[in-house]
């Protein structure tokens, strides 16, 4: 090589390390979203965000799974049922739920039974929906390091059922099995959700939002994502609820009261932040007078927030969102655009 063709070559090298982002190649981002409801029923709001973002895959719960109080076996909880058929355009990955506390109290024989009625359970949901076959199959469960034994147990015998053998398991990952990886364990599977949300005390009195807090995020993500040795999907939130107190402590979550309901001034006084308190007895909420209610939701700024954050630790040239979930009210929050925002911060 020449003296003139050497210099060439430095200089476009030192043109690239000085001007690193023009030299990167982005990465590939999926969008996907969960369907967390009983009844699968095609929206056009919801569809259109399916066509829109060039949907492939749609995590659909199909179960979750809890002891018999009487029996004190595992059974079906509250499965979804189709109305319509998915589109063909889209994939479906079963999810199913696991209480955590049946597995302090489950045998090894009775693992293997739960493992292979999910399998066929899973396979016959999958044929209800029009699909002759699935991919992938996720598990969601807050194990713990007491439970942890049990649980990867049973992901592992789902590896071996004729229905699920050679299909990729993956298993959601909440925020303090990531931190505590060596109380939590590693997961015997293929791929992780990480769920960045529901990562505060929800039953907890306050101002506080329990859904989604950055500062409470880097509390658990950092070097603890970007050395995770199973390859990690993403998980954020798109979903808002009420939280209810009486005399300072937690009642519940109540599904019917909407934000437009809390800033009606006949019905609810404003206290301050995200805080609200019962005006008078509102029995159609469940509400006595003084009832308060704190108001969680996700604004567009933290969901961007979250993206830049996570894009520094996610070492993949392939990241796949999922949003939790489809859902035409909850959607109403976010436009399009708002959302390419958030999946142009993780390139």
């Amino acid at each position: 090589m020449t003296r003139i063709n050497l210099k060439y070559l430095f200089l476009v090298l030192g043109s690239c390390l000085l001007s690193l982002p023009s030299c990167h190649h982005p990465r590939q981002v999926n969008t996907s979203f969960y369907y967390w409801k009983t009844v699968y029923k095609q929206n056009p709001a919801e569809t259109g965000y399916l066509q829109h973002f060039k949907v492939h895959k749609l995590y659909v719960r199909i179960m979750d799974v809890g002891l018999d109080s009487g029996e004190n076996d595992p059974v079906p909880v509250s499965p979804v049922t189709f109305a319509n058929r998915l589109p063909d355009s889209v994939e479906i990955v079963p999810v199913v739920f696991l209480e955590n506390a049946m597995f302090k109290s489950l045998s090894e024989s009775q693992l293997q039974t739960l493992s292979e009625h999910i399998a066929h359970y899973v396979t016959s949901k999958v044929k209800q929906a029009g699909k002759t076959t699935f991919k992938e199959l996720q598990i969601d469960c807050d194990w713990t390091a007491s439970t942890r034994k049990n649980y990867f147990y049973l992901l592992q015998q789902l590896t071996y059922e004729p229905e699920t053998k050679g299909k990729t398991i993956s298993a959601t990952l909440r925020l303090h099995q990531l931190k505590n990886r060596k109380g939590s364990g590693i997961p015997p599977v293929n791929r992780v959700m990480l769920m960045c949300y529901n990562m505060g005390n929800l039953r907890q009195y306050g101002n506080q939002n329990s859904i989604l807090e950055i500062s409470e995020l880097k509390k658990y993500l950092g070097d603890n994502i970007s050395s995770y040795p199973l390859p990690v999907d993403v998980g954020l939130p798109l979903f808002k609820w009420a939280v209810a107190f009486r005399n300072k402590e937690y009642a519940g979550i109540s599904k019917r009261i909407k934000y437009v309901d809390l800033i009606n001034k006949n019905q609810f006084i404003f206290i301050g932040n995200n805080v609200y308190k019962a005006a008078k007895d509102l029995p159609e909420f469940g509400l006595n007078e003084a009832d308060e209610v704190r108001w969680e939701d996700v604004s567009v700024p933290d969901l961007q927030q979250t993206a830049g954050y996570l894009s520094r630790f996610l070492k993949h040239d392939t990241i796949n969102i999922i949003y939790f979930h489809l859902d035409e009210d909850a959607l109403k929050s976010y436009t399009y655009r708002d959302l390419e925002k958030v999946d142009d911060l993780l390139h």
